[in-house]
């Protein structure tokens, strides 16, 4: 008799803990938090409040700020934690993985100085593990309330895809697989920039109309980029593209949607950030995004234009006034 799978998921912010919650209701599963703090109130109160408020977390579920004993029983480790902190954890956690078994990224974002994708660090540092991701249009507080959404897991190997559905799986949450890792991963990052857009159009009032068009226009950019880079384009009409656009394009819950209203509205990145507790990965990666793109010879002006707003001081009036300047092509014109 086989004994169950065991997970660790290293990151207890808003979308770590949900999928630890998702995966403790099928197997046992450990949540490592950075904070003590954090990690004691998961234990004894069920919930994580600086995240998701007072939504109870499963009685099973346990947590721990000591790294080590996170790991050390791990039969899958999911990486939770901000892009550009992700190979200082993996580093430390290096030593205490065990050897071979599957590694799952859920971060949104590319490693600024080397442009690196999450998948991409993990196989640096920890090589000779089975290497993914979870996408998917995922709302944390959403997914803990109960409401039917779907993921997918997204590695080579179909067979250790098929043997992490149903950890993660339940009634409410569907769990797809999908081998193309570069296309999934990169809708997911390239998505925040888009919403970005979207959040500044709504913030200068500019109505649904060119809500829709900064979306549809979006997306093209997202299939453009990823197909470039060796990406099935058919992934970024699925749920790691398409989905999660819209899902992170038109949610109050949004970050990178917020950021961009406020930008809209008048105020400075700088201000934006400052009041923000958590990361908009979409502000962090924009500069590496168009670094990519112009490697690849991509053009991508809405991307170039929500760029300029968050690293050049450009205005989000001004980067709408330069996106109509463009000139309109055919549809499927590479210049938006």
């Amino acid at each position: 008799m086989t004994r169950q799978v065991r997970v660790c998921v290293v990151g207890a912010g808003s979308w770590g803990t949900t999928v630890a919650a998702l995966a403790a209701r099928n197997v046992p599963t450990v949540l490592w938090a950075r904070s003590e703090d954090s990690a004691r109130e998961i234990n004894e109160q069920h919930t994580n409040s600086r995240y998701l408020e007072d939504r109870q977390l499963p009685q099973d579920l346990r947590a721990t700020s000591d790294l080590e004993e996170a790991l050390v029983e791990a039969d899958l480790v999911v990486y939770a934690v901000p892009s550009h902190g992700l190979r200082d954890v993996v580093k430390r956690s290096a030593g205490h993985v065990r050897p071979w078994i599957p590694l799952l990224s859920l971060v949104k974002g590319l490693e600024p100085e080397t442009l690196r994708r999450p998948t991409e660090v993990l196989a640096e540092e920890l090589p000779g593990h089975p290497t993914g991701l979870l996408a998917g249009p995922n709302l944390a507080k959403e997914i803990m309330d109960g409401l039917a959404a779907a993921a997918v897991v997204a590695t080579p190997d179909d067979v250790v895809a098929q043997s992490m559905q149903p950890i993660f799986h339940t009634r409410r949450f569907r769990v797809y697989r999908n081998r193309d890792v570069v296309g999934s991963e990169m809708g997911g990052v390239l998505k925040n920039l888009i919403a970005i857009a979207t959040g500044m159009a709504d913030g200068l009032g500019t109505g649904d109309n060119t809500r829709a068009m900064v979306i549809a226009r979006g997306l093209n950019e997202m299939t453009r980029l990823g197909e470039a880079m060796g990406a099935d384009p058919m992934t970024m009409s699925g749920l790691t593209g398409l989905g999660d656009l819209m899902a992170t394009c038109m949610s109050r819950q949004s970050r990178n949607r917020r950021v961009g209203e406020e930008l809209g509205r008048g105020s400075t990145i700088e201000e934006v950030l400052e009041g923000m507790e958590q990361v908009a990965e979409g502000v962090r990666t924009a500069r590496s995004v168009m670094a990519i793109a112009e490697a690849h010879d991509v053009l991508m002006p809405i991307s170039a234009e929500v760029d300029a707003v968050v690293n050049e001081g450009r205005t989000a009036r001004e980067a709408y006034r330069g996106l109509l300047g463009v000139q309109a092509q055919h549809e499927r014109h590479p210049v938006a």
